[in-house]
């Protein structure tokens, strides 16, 4: 209280224009004063007004907020093993040629993966990375898009670039670095990108697309196009520092952004339990200003469900929203890996 009132009779001592001063001067003073916790403050009403915490509380108690005294962040889902639907509500009712073509693609994926590891195996191409096992998560978002939504992969969304409309000759091209490669063999097998269907160029680098997507999801919001944002990346990238980067850009740019991580349980070999202590990558929602939500990766309907839900929250409110899909890396992380190493046969079979 004392500075402040300092600072107020500073400004008035000493200026020529006194009046233009005291005209100016409310705001900021109110601001110092909203700082303040004195009783007889006018502004008090015993709630902290500090500008960094304006939606706490005073309390008495000496505690410590222990991350183990909450529930854990439920995981959506819509059918059971079985593929039967717990709440008619929340069936998607999607017509039968969109399931159809949801499931061909799926094993399609499979098979082109089948092929293109083979085909690393014996050397016609250098590396290669399958979708095993993340298939739903593929294909459930991308459907639920628009196709002028803008996508930035890491590395293992084939499946939502198959679903725009890429090709087999497309991934073949790629992979091969062929003279048909859209782009001209300058990059490794699986970093595949294509403008028309609104598909960032993979790079390399771990989570460099995170903080790319909270740019573009800013862009986007000022251009008003009424489109988004989505970024995909795993649980390991999200201990990047480019992670933290782009939550907090987009949180406070208020940008169209749909953060989908593939919680696949590993890192190559770095299992989630060595990756982070806290409740999984949906937690840190709350500590960025961020909605958040916990799906059922391979639950197909599920994971169609909550990003049609998250497309029209960052879309009609202008905000971020994080999307943790739980689902397991079957395969091999690529193709220089032998995932044998660190995790039994028996656990991938399970």
């Amino acid at each position: 209280m004392a500075a402040s009132t300092w600072l107020y009779r500073r400004a008035l001592v000493g200026s020529r224009g006194i009046s233009s001063h005291i005209k100016k001067l409310p705001s900021n003073f109110k601001a110092l004063r909203l700082c303040s916790s004195s009783s007889g403050d006018e502004y008090q009403d015993d709630k902290p007004r500090f500008p960094g915490a304006l939606n706490s509380y005073y309390t008495e108690k000496l505690e410590f907020d222990d991350p183990d005294d909450g529930e854990a962040i439920p995981v959506y889902r819509v059918m059971d093993r079985n593929g039967k639907v717990f709440n008619e509500a929340h069936d998607p009712k999607l017509d039968k040629e969109t399931i159809q073509d949801m499931y061909k693609k799926m094993t399609l994926l499979n098979t082109m993966d089948r092929i293109l590891y083979e085909s690393q195996r014996q050397g016609r191409i250098s590396f290669y990375m399958t979708n095993y096992g993340e298939e739903a998560t593929h294909f459930g978002s991308a459907a639920a898009l628009l196709p002028e939504d803008v996508v930035l992969g890491q590395y293992r969304e084939a499946g939502v670039l198959m679903w725009r409309g890429f090709t087999l000759d497309d991934f073949m091209n790629q992979c091969y670095a062929n003279q048909n490669d859209l782009g001209k063999g300058r990059q490794m097998p699986v970093h595949y990108g294509e403008k028309n269907l609104n598909f960032v160029t993979i790079s390399s680098p771990l989570a460099t697309q995170m903080p790319q997507a909270s740019g573009y999801g800013y862009a986007v919001k000022r251009a008003g196009t009424g489109n988004c944002v989505i970024c995909y990346f795993g649980e390991g990238a999200a201990s990047e520092g480019d992670a933290h980067a782009a939550f907090n850009f987009a949180a406070t740019l208020e940008a169209p952004v749909i953060f989908f991580c593939r919680n696949n349980g590993y890192a190559i070999s770095t299992p989630t339990s060595d990756q982070y202590r806290g409740d999984g990558i949906a937690g840190r929602g709350r500590g960025y200003g961020m909605k958040a939500i916990r799906v059922d990766g391979n639950d197909v309907f599920a994971v169609y469900n909550v990003t049609k839900a998250a497309r029209k929250i960052v879309v009609e409110q202008s905000q971020p929203i994080m999307v943790e899909a739980m689902t397991y890396r079957i395969g091999h992380h690529s193709t220089s890996d032998d995932s044998s190493v660190y995790r039994s046969l028996k656990e991938v079979n399970y």
